[in-house]
C-alpha cells in the first residue's frame, strides 16, 4: 500500500546561528529531552534540571508515607511532568486507578501521551483538565481516594519556556497563566492594580522587603505611558526600584527581589491561594477512611495554609493523624536537584 507523503512534508528543525542554539524554540533537545539521555545525565550531575523536564522531588519519602497498595484509587492533584504519577502507578502494579488533575492544557497533553507510551492507558490512568480546587466535584464521579498527592511547585517545563512568562532568565511575554486559554495575563493584571494593591500583593504572596519601592517603580512607569509587557521589562523595574542600594549589594538583591516579585504575581494571576484554600477545605471529605495525604509546599505562604488546615481538621477529628514537623528532602537530593532546597512535605491520615 502506498502512503501519500505529499501532504506531510518533512519538518526540518529550526536553524540557529553559532555552534549552540540560544533561543528556547531552537533548542530541539530541550523540547524532547528524554531522547537525549547523555544530555540529561550531564545536566543532572551538575545539580541542575534539564530544560523541558521536571525532576520529581522527595519521591522516596512520598511513596514511603502513602504506602500504595495494588487495587487502590488515588489522585495526583497536580500532574505536571508526571514523575510522581509514574511512580504511584508502578506501585499499583496494574490494579486500581490513578486520577490526575492539571489546569495546563499544553503540558498535561504532553504528559498524558508520555504516560501512554510507558503503558499507562485509560484502564488505570485518567487525566482531567481541572483545578485541584474542584476535588469535591471530581470525587463525586470517581469515589473517595485511598491516597492523594499535591505538589504545589511550578513545573520546570513552565519555568523553562520563555513564552509562558514565568521566569526572567530569558525575555518573553509577561503572561504567567497556568492555562493560557483563560483569565488575564500578568502584564494586564499589573495595569489594573493600584500602587497599594501591588505593594500588598508583594508582601502577602512573597514577603518582599522592597514591596513599596517596586510598586512605586511599576506604577510610575505605567503612569508615564511606559510598557511592562515582557519579563525583562518587569525585571528592569525591579532594578530601577533597588538602584538606591549600595552597588556591591545590588545585583544579588535585585535577583532575589525579582524571584519574589515573579512568585507573587504568578500566585495572584492564577488565584493560587484561593484554589489552595478551597482544596484544603474539601480535602478530608474526598478521602476514604485511613486515606493518606501528602502535600509538598515551596514557600511559607503555602505551608502556613496547609499546616493550619491540617491542625484544624485534626482537632475536629476528621484526620486521625498529622505531621508534627515538616519533612525535608535529603542533603543528597538537594545537591542533585537545586530546585528541591525550599521543599517541605506535610502529611495527614483521614480518620
Amino acid at each position: 500500500m502506498e502512503h501519500n507523503t505529499q501532504n506531510t512534508p518533512h519538518q526540518r528543525r529550526k536553524r540557529y546561528s553559532g555552534t549552540h542554539p540560544k533561543r528556547f524554540e531552537e533548542k530541539y533537545k530541550e523540547h524532547n529531552p528524554e531522547k537525549y539521555q547523555d544530555l540529561i545525565s550531564h545536566v543532572m550531575e551538575k545539580g541542575n534540571t534539564p530544560a523541558g523536564m521536571h525532576i520529581s522531588i522527595m519521591v522516596r519519602e512520598i511513596l514511603g508515607f502513602l504506602q500504595i497498595q495494588p487495587g487502590q484509587t488515588g489522585l495526583d492533584a497536580t500532574l505536571g511532568y508526571g514523575g510522581h504519577s509514574r511512580k504511584m502507578l508502578e506501585c499499583l502494579q496494574g490494579k486500581g486507578h490513578l486520577y490526575a488533575l492539571d489546569v495546563d492544557p499544553i503540558e498535561s497533553a504532553k504528559t498524558k501521551e508520555r504516560m501512554e507510551k510507558l503503558g499507562f492507558g485509560a484502564d488505570i490512568f485518567t487525566v482531567r483538565l481541572q483545578n485541584f480546587a474542584q476535588i469535591k466535584k471530581v470525587a463525586e464521579e470517581t469515589g473517595p481516594f485511598d491516597f492523594l498527592l499535591a505538589d504545589l511547585g511550578v513545573s520546570s517545563m513552565q519555568i523553562d519556556d520563555p513564552e509562558r512568562g514565568f521566569s526572567f532568565r530569558e525575555d518573553g511575554p509577561l503572561d504567567m497563566r497556568m492555562n493560557p486559554q483563560t483569565g488575564i495575563s500578568a502584564a494586564q493584571r499589573l495595569r489594573e492594580l493600584t500602587k497599594e494593591e501591588i505593594r500588598g500583593m508583594l508582601e502577602e504572596n512573597a514577603d518582599e522587603p522592597y514591596a513599596l519601592e517596586i510598586a512605586s517603580a511599576i506604577i510610575g512607569t505605567l503612569k508615564k505611558g511606559g510598557k511592562i509587557e515582557t519579563t525583562k521589562e518587569l525585571y528592569r523595574q525591579i532594578e530601577m526600584a533597588l538602584a538606591f542600594l549600595p552597588e556591591k549589594e545590588q545585583k544579588e538583591a535585585v535577583r532575589k527581589s525579582a524571584q519574589r516579585t515573579f512568585q507573587a504575581l504568578r500566585i495572584d494571576v492564577n488565584h493560587e491561594y484561593e484554589s489552595l484554600y478551597q482544596f484544603l477545605e474539601d480535602l478530608p471529605y474526598v478521602m476514604s477512611p485511613g486515606g493518606r495525604i501528602a502535600i509538598l509546599t515551596f514557600h511559607s505562604g503555602e505551608d502556613r495554609l496547609v499546616k493550619k488546615s491540617f491542625q484544624r481538621y485534626y482537632k475536629e477529628g476528621l484526620y486521625q493523624s498529622i505531621a508534627d514537623e515538616v519533612i525535608r528532602p535529603s542533603a543528597e537530593e538537594c545537591r542533585q536537584n537545586s530546585r528541591a532546597h525550599s521543599t517541605k512535605m506535610r502529611w495527614a491520615i483521614k480518620a
